[in-house]
């Protein structure tokens, strides 16, 4: 019988809506699903996370070592909590990324990245080759597992669950020689990236990042996230936390429009999952026609404010 373990990621008080296709991933390997909340005190986030449907237990890990969620001092706790467990889940996310593999590394197990669909509790499907090939992979059935979910290939799980909460004591020698210093994000009240049920991006196209302004424009009308390409965070137009791409993060929104973005393949492999995709390029032929549902061909410093104000 699986018995799979989701660890969670949550901000200030606040659980990762990230989690909730984590689970779903979870439910479909079978078996018990425990979700793991690292807090100094997890007690609200437990309680979201109690909600999500599939969800049969929550442990809440309270330590004031977990103040800031370091890779470095989770990773300890998570390997002693995964003791009896088959499988356990990160959300594949930057929280994810950097925290399943220093886990692995410390079980002695192969990681399995980017877990996009589940044939059994030990065959998934990961992309290869930007998303242009599909590899199964199969796990040892006797290796825990330890994975990180594709979230654009799974639909949040329902909510209205009440499973129950429980405290977990960990033992773990934590490490010292990493510490939490400061914290540099930016501060938004749009929708966040990967959780946007609406993406707007822009390309090298905009030209500076004073002319991001009608993205932000459009964005705010939409109610929408804000993304981009690794041209334009590369040509230092924007942050690089907003890079969509395979080298950036992997987003399936309802609709996603591309402002003045060619679409070299790196970039449509973080896109491919999305529902709806609107394009606008000056070039017919640039490569993001390709696979929009919707193109329009004109000048963007025209179309856009046109578009913005219609909305």
């Amino acid at each position: 019988m699986s018995k799979t373990l989701v660890i969670a990621e949550h901000a200030d008080g606040k659980l990762s809506a990230a989690i909730s296709k984590t689970v779903a991933a979870a439910s479909q390997i079978g078996g018990e699903v425990h979700v793991a909340v690292f807090a100094v005190d997890g007690a609200a986030v437990a309680a979201q996370a109690a909600q999500i449907a599939g969800v049969t237990k929550v442990l809440t890990v309270n330590n004031a070592a977990n103040n800031h969620a370091l890779a470095a001092t989770l990773a300890p706790q998570v390997v002693e909590l995964a003791k009896g467990y088959s499988h356990v889940l990160f959300p594949g996310t930057t929280f994810g990324k950097d925290l399943a593999p220093r886990v692995a590394a410390k079980l002695d197990v192969q990681q399995i990245s980017d877990i996009m669909h589940v044939h059994s509790a030990t065959s998934f499907d990961r992309p290869i080759y930007a998303g242009n090939a599909i590899c199964t992979v199969e796990a040892p059935a006797s290796q825990l597992v330890i994975g990180t979910v594709r979230l654009a290939s799974f639909q949040a799980a329902a909510g209205g669950n009440s499973a129950p909460v429980e405290a977990a004591s960990v033992t773990a020698s934590l490490p010292t020689h990493t510490r939490f210093v400061s914290l540099a994000a930016q501060k938004s009240e749009r929708p966040e990236l990967q959780s946007a049920n609406r993406v707007v991006s822009g390309g090298r196209a905009l030209a500076s990042s004073e002319n991001f302004k009608i993205i932000y424009d459009l964005a705010d009308k939409l109610k929408a996230g804000v993304g981009a390409s690794r041209a334009a965070v590369d040509s230092g137009y924007v942050p690089n936390d907003m890079q969509v791409g395979q080298t950036g993060k992997i987003i399936a929104p309802e609709l996603y429009i591309a402002i003045g973005i060619s679409g070299a393949i790196q970039h449509l492999a973080g896109i491919k999952d999305a529902r709806t995709i609107v394009a606008i390029n000056k070039d017919s032929e640039a490569p993001i026609f390709e696979v929009a549902d919707f193109g329009i061909v004109g000048d963007l410093f025209t179309l856009v404010p046109e578009l913005t104000g219609k909305v």
